[in-house]
């Protein structure tokens, strides 16, 4: 497996906003993760598409992103999907130029577009990368972060991850959540507070 150091030095600018300096290198561990028990996957899609999903934010409305992009409707939001959009014409941005194969280029662009969005995974990679973007919320940083994004309390906001076990796609990344959310709840002392 490659390291993409060329491709994390181009996504480095896009990844201030919204903590995704923070989100994206733990989701792409996950990523990692992933791949262990996916052998079968192919791990420069996923590995890339997972580095490059949320780039889209640095470049779409940043007062809009806190405004509309969590809570009740946010998944129709019009700056969830801009987020998207922009995400896969900067993924191909950078790609292109670093001699990637046109068919990867293509794969890891349809997976950005549509990451959060499409309710279903185009493929086996693209189920990969939904999971390990969603992984990270059951971390302790994961709630830390996103227990304010979704104005929620440390334990609102493990109760609210409950359901989300359901929604991932692979049992390996189901099995992952599970005891990372035991892990934060207890590491929160969620019982206790």
């Amino acid at each position: 497996m490659r390291d993409y150091a060329e491709v994390w030095a181009a996504a480095r600018p896009y990844m201030r906003a919204r903590k995704n300096d923070v989100h994206i290198p733990l989701s792409y561990g996950y990523a990692e993760r992933l791949l262990e028990a996916h052998p079968q996957a192919d791990a420069d899609v996923v590995l890339l598409g997972i580095l490059l999903h949320d780039i889209g934010w640095a470049v779409v409305d940043q007062e809009a992103i806190y405004r509309d992009a969590f809570g009740p409707g946010m998944m129709e939001s019009a700056v969830r999907i801009a987020h998207e959009k922009e995400g896969a014409r900067l993924a191909r941005a950078i790609l292109e130029p670093l001699g990637y194969t046109p068919a990867l280029v293509d794969e890891v662009a349809a997976i950005v577009d549509g990451h959060d969005t499409r309710a279903h995974a185009l493929s086996h990679n693209d189920a990969l990368v939904k999971d390990a973007d969603r992984l990270w919320r059951f971390s302790v940083t994961g709630v830390s972060i996103a227990c304010d994004w979704y104005a929620m309390t440390p334990r609102e906001y493990t109760e609210h991850l409950v359901p989300q076990l359901e929604r991932l796609f692979t049992p390996a990344a189901a099995e992952i959540a599970r005891a990372d959310l035991e892990a934060t709840r207890a590491a929160l002392r969620i019982e206790d507070l």
